[in-house]
């Protein structure tokens, strides 16, 4: 679980990093904007693509920290053995799930890399977005999987 955790930290480190990229674009066309009154072509292009990124790239930690949101409302009287066993089904569901997203990006981005399909402003290829989700998702999985069959234990410091 060592290794899934680094993995994880390093794929929320990307994800800050293109957050902060947003960040930076969005003040520079702002103020772009509002003192010449033009604006950076294609910055909306570049938000989207990056946002989507990021957001796979911060599930992985998620799962490792069990960040996801959890409703216990009909678990809450269950014992703890019984919530255990429920939320390593859960893990397990999310590693199908997250498994599923894997397989359908690949095939999403091969489809749009084959079609050289691109965005409307700044001709970026649109794969680059698809080849950048796939490893946090199929990390993300594995995460899951492993969490499902020996419990959700992070590792200790030395």
């Amino acid at each position: 679980m060592r290794l899934l955790t680094s993995l994880a930290n390093l794929c929320a480190v990307l994800a800050g990093a293109l957050i902060t990229l947003i960040t930076l674009i969005t003040c520079g066309n702002l103020i772009l904007r509002n003192t010449t009154g033009d604006s950076m072509a294609g910055a909306f292009e570049i938000t989207a693509m990056s946002t989507g990124a990021a957001i796979a790239l911060f599930m992985p930690l998620s799962q490792v920290r069990q960040g996801h949101i959890i409703v216990d409302f009909f678990t809450n009287s269950l014992s703890d053995a019984a919530n255990g066993k429920l939320d390593k089904l859960g893990a397990f569901v999310l590693a199908l799930v997250f498994g599923l997203l894997a397989w359908r990006t690949t095939l999403g981005g091969l489809s749009a890399y084959n079609s050289g399909s691109q965005t409307m402003l700044m001709s970026l290829p649109e794969w680059i977005v698809y080849a950048a989700m796939v490893p946090p998702f199929a990390l993300t999985a594995v995460i899951g999987l492993r969490q499902a069959l020996f419990g959700f234990e992070l590792p200790t410091e030395n």
